[in-house]
C-alpha cells in the first residue's frame, strides 16, 4: 500500500472553511519530483507555460526562483498584482514530497479584498510516477464570485497550470 502526502494547512485556510477551494492533482509517469520543482519555484519560467500569470515582481529583491519568506507579486485571474510571501518551502528529497505554499492578497473595501493560501505538493511515486498537487482556499467577496460561476475559473486555471507544468518539465 502507497499513501500519498497532503497539504499542512494552516488553520485560517482549512478547506471548506472559506470562500472558495479548489483542488487540482496530476499523476504522470516519467517524470521525477525535482525536475517538476524546478519549473515550479523558477517563476522566470511561469509565463512560458502558464498563460494566467503576469507581472511578476519582486518588490524587496530576490527571485526568479522562490524561497522561504520571499516576498514577490504577480498578476492571475483579472485580479490586480497580488502581493505574495514564500510561508513554506521544501524542495523534494529521497522520501520527502516537496512542499512549496504562499500567502496573497489584495487590500482594499470589503469587495475588494481577498486573502489566498496557495499550496503545491510534488512527490516522487513507485513504478517512476511523480504526484503533483495543487491545492489553494480563498476568502473574500472576490472569491466568492469566482466559486460561484461555472466552472470555477480557479479549478480550470489551476488544471492549466499543473497541465503545463508538466509539459515544461516533460521536455
Amino acid at each position: 500500500m502507497t499513501t500519498q502526502n497532503a497539504i499542512d494547512w494552516p488553520e485560517k485556510y482549512l478547506p471548506g472553511t472559506g470562500d472558495n477551494f479548489v483542488s487540482n492533482e496530476v499523476i504522470v509517469q516519467g517524470l521525477t519530483a525535482a525536475k517538476v520543482w524546478r519549473f515550479l519555484i523558477d517563476t522566470s519560467e511561469w509565463e512560458g507555460y502558464y498563460d494566467n500569470v503576469a507581472d511578476i515582481s519582486f518588490p524587496q529583491g530576490g527571485g526568479p526562483e522562490l524561497k522561504d519568506g520571499l516576498v514577490f507579486g504577480f498578476g492571475t485571474f483579472g485580479f490586480p498584482p497580488l502581493d505574495a510571501l514564500v510561508v513554506e518551502f521544501q524542495a523534494p528529497a529521497d522520501g520527502v514530497p516537496g512542499r512549496l505554499s504562499w500567502t496573497a492578497g489584495q487590500d482594499g473595501t470589503p469587495e475588494e479584498r481577498l486573502d489566498v493560501l496557495h499550496a503545491w505538493l510534488v512527490e516522487d511515486l513507485p513504478a517512476g510516477r511523480v504526484r503533483i498537487l495543487t491545492q489553494e482556499t480563498q476568502l473574500g467577496q472576490p472569491a466568492a464570485a469566482l466559486a460561484g460561476e461555472r466552472p470555477n475559473p480557479m479549478l480550470n486555471g489551476h488544471q492549466a497550470w499543473l497541465d503545463g507544468l508538466v509539459d515544461a518539465a516533460s521536455k
